[in-house]
């Protein structure tokens, strides 16, 4: 199944997570929450690949959560082996702050989707 990007997205703008540091698994039910209420169908934590989970596979595009600051080089690695998956056709990376990623890694669609800007901190 294939969900375009701008659905996933637009469902994901709805979170509203009102403790300030929110744990891991708050941010993961906040966003299992939001794709079901847009009826989006969404597995969690799916393994895509040997040593390889994805955090949400929301028809064919892999949602991928960071909690805290994270080096743009590690997650570029990181993007790169879930992106060589033949699962994936495009990835969404989730976090509170995240690096700047390209728009595309393995020939495949890159999105980056700020959590602070839902909080309104700027960024």
């Amino acid at each position: 199944m294939h969900y375009e990007t701008g659905r996933i997205l637009e469902a994901l703008s709805m979170i509203r997570i009102t403790k300030a540091m929110p744990e891991e698994y708050e941010i993961h039910d906040a966003v299992g929450a939001a794709l079901a209420a847009a009826g989006l169908g969404a597995e969690h934590e799916v393994r895509i690949a040997p040593r390889c989970r994805i955090d949400f596979l929301c028809g064919d595009t892999g949602i991928e959560i960071k909690k805290g600051k994270v080096t743009r080089v590690k997650l570029m690695g990181q993007c790169a082996r879930y992106l060589a998956s033949e699962k994936l056709s495009s990835l969404i990376v989730i976090a509170p702050f995240p690096p700047s990623l390209p728009g595309a890694i393995e020939g495949k669609s890159v999105t980056v989707f700020s959590l602070a800007r839902l909080w309104g901190l700027a960024v």
